[in-house]
């Protein structure tokens, strides 16, 4: 007869008691922590499509990653042949343009992903308690994100790229004290060259693999703290959940069918929609592009930086679009979570779009004439909804559930 402690110890879950998925499952328990985290893990059965997207980043982020490890075999990081070497993956490296037209339309696709992700969390109260931290994580992603992505843009040594970094060591160079260290430390000299693109493309490189880890810390507070819904309100039990498989893995696998499908139809039909023409030339030091712009993702911000007289003040006012986002969870203290429920939230949600859409369109216009005052509205506005709007309007929220129902607790509306 076995001794107690010894069958407790070798005794295997019946699902894997046998094989070497029993043997595994006795000294790494791999395959069920799997099953409770992929297979079994419950989820609102209320989810609606804009949950999809959350899939199609990581789909898409392993794609980038392996895309850019092979892009990354064939570049020369200097800036005498960083533009010849991205020529030649084009048009000499067997399926170079393939792999390379993956990697750019992913990464616009990508921010275009992260962006309707981050909207879902606003409009849902993704931010409110139990889930900061959640959100917390999902906003350091997009930062990383983005300073991988204007990585990646400077790469070619185009003339949009050259001149592109150009403004950013500029603006960066106008921080008081600190903005010429901190813009010779980027350069590592007094001109845009070979040790500038050598640590951005280290940098690009490295970042790209964080981002993963992240990644991993993101998915970990979802699976912590379980995942919202469209109604705000938290499962009372098992009738109002489903097991993530099938129901949503195959609810996934279909956003990702339609996701593919636009991916290539933008690869193979419509490439110029998501490249500069004038990237295609070389980085020309002395001659300076009549019109210059960052790519689609970075206009609203680039609109905010033209929108402020001076270059420290754009960069404060674009660098503060982003941080404003991770006090939100403290600047909005409405104990109802779902925009559905909260009309005056919902319109001004609205007004967000639309003032985030403005300043992409002054960033594509330079900020000059009409346009900068479209832009300066549209900043204040878009300031305005998170630091003056979301306080009042969740304080009076807040006193119209305690006055019609002292016993609501937080997040059932």
């Amino acid at each position: 007869m076995k001794h107690p402690e010894t069958q407790d110890h070798t005794s295997a879950p019946a699902a894997f008691s046998g094989g070497f998925a029993g043997w595994m499952e006795q000294r790494l328990p791999i395959f069920s922590a799997f099953r409770k985290e992929y297979v079994d893990f419950p989820m609102p059965r209320n989810l609606n499509w804009l949950w999809n997207f959350g899939a199609i980043l990581v789909v898409v982020l392993l794609l980038m990653l392996a895309t850019g490890t092979f892009l990354a075999m064939n570049y020369t990081p200097t800036s005498a042949e960083a533009f010849f070497s991205t020529e030649a993956i084009d048009r000499q490296l067997s399926g170079g343009w393939l792999l390379r037209g993956m990697h750019v339309t992913g990464a616009s696709l990508f921010l275009a992903a992260l962006y309707i992700h981050l909207f879902r969390g606003l409009y849902y109260g993704s931010y409110k308690a139990p889930r900061e931290l959640l959100w917390l994580s999902g906003l350091v992603l997009l930062v990383m994100v983005m300073g991988t992505a204007f990585a990646g843009y400077v790469l070619p040594w185009g003339q949009m790229s050259y001149w592109g970094a150009d403004v950013m060591t500029k603006a960066v160079g106008a921080i008081p004290v600190v903005g010429s260290a901190l813009e010779h430390v980027l350069t590592g000299g007094d001109h845009l060259g070979d040790v500038f693109l050598h640590r951005v493309f280290v940098l690009h490189f490295i970042m790209a693999f964080l981002v993963v880890g992240v990644v991993g810390l993101h998915v970990a507070c979802v699976h912590i703290t379980k995942s919202g819904n469209p109604l705000g309100r938290e499962p009372k039990g098992p009738q109002d959940t489903l097991p993530f498989h099938p129901y949503y893995t195959s609810k996934d696998l279909i956003g990702l069918i339609v996701f593919a499908m636009v991916f290539s139809a933008l690869l193979f039909f419509w490439p110029g929609l998501l490249t500069e023409p004038a990237n295609y030339a070389p980085a020309d030091p002395l001659h300076t592009p009549a019109d210059i712009e960052p790519e689609w993702y970075f206009l609203p911000f680039y609109g905010l930086l033209q929108s402020v007289p001076s270059k420290f003040g754009g960069l404060l006012a674009a660098a503060s679009a982003i941080l404003v986002l991770f006090a939100l969870p403290w600047l909005d203290q409405s104990p109802v979570r779902s925009a559905r429920f909260r009309p005056a939230c919902r319109l001004g949600l609205a007004g967000l779009v639309m003032a985030f859409i403005l300043l992409a369109a002054v960033g594509k216009h330079h900020a000059t004439g009409e346009w900068m005052l479209i832009g300066r509205l549209a900043g204040l506005y878009y300031f305005g909804f998170f630091l003056v709007l979301l306080p009042l309007v969740s304080r009076r929220e807040k006193a119209q559930l305690q006055a019609a129902s002292p016993t609501t607790s937080e997040g059932d509306a």
